[in-house]
């Protein structure tokens, strides 16, 4: 699975976007969605939800999350502690979500390298902003 959020101003108008992929990296479903006004953080915690459901509903086992916020896979691994008031409860969601699937591995990516996932972020805020928004 490949997730990104993202809002224009920070905070300002969000999206998340996921991507799913099978095995041999063929796209199985790919998901932008509107979020309204948040952080960047904030939307990278709801691509994040919104996959590993998405990730439920389809059997993902193993299932590899690549993300390109540094900030979220760190303190989905534990490496960084939450300490945003804003933040501790969609960490605890993803927990959530996490233990309801099998093997599940995090890593940081470049920018570039989650390229789909991001594209459907910004077609989320096109769609509800217009274009000609500022990315």
């Amino acid at each position: 699975m490949r997730c990104d959020g993202g809002a224009r101003g920070n905070p300002g108008p969000a999206a998340l976007g996921y991507v799913l992929l099978d095995p041999s990296g063929h796209e199985q479903e790919a998901r932008g969605e509107y979020l309204g006004p948040a952080t960047n953080n904030v939307a990278e915690y709801r691509s994040l939800i919104a996959g590993l459901r998405a990730s439920m509903s389809a059997g993902a086992d193993p299932l590899l999350v690549c993300m390109d916020s540094e900030l979220v896979v760190r303190q989905m691994t534990g490496e960084y502690r939450v300490k945003n008031a804003g933040l501790k409860p969609l960490h605890a969601e993803a927990r959530m979500a996490l233990a309801q699937l099998g093997r599940v591995r995090f890593a940081a990516v470049r920018r570039e390298a989650n390229a789909r996932a991001d594209q459907l972020v910004n077609e989320a805020l096109d769609d509800v902003l217009g274009s000609e928004s500022p990315r």
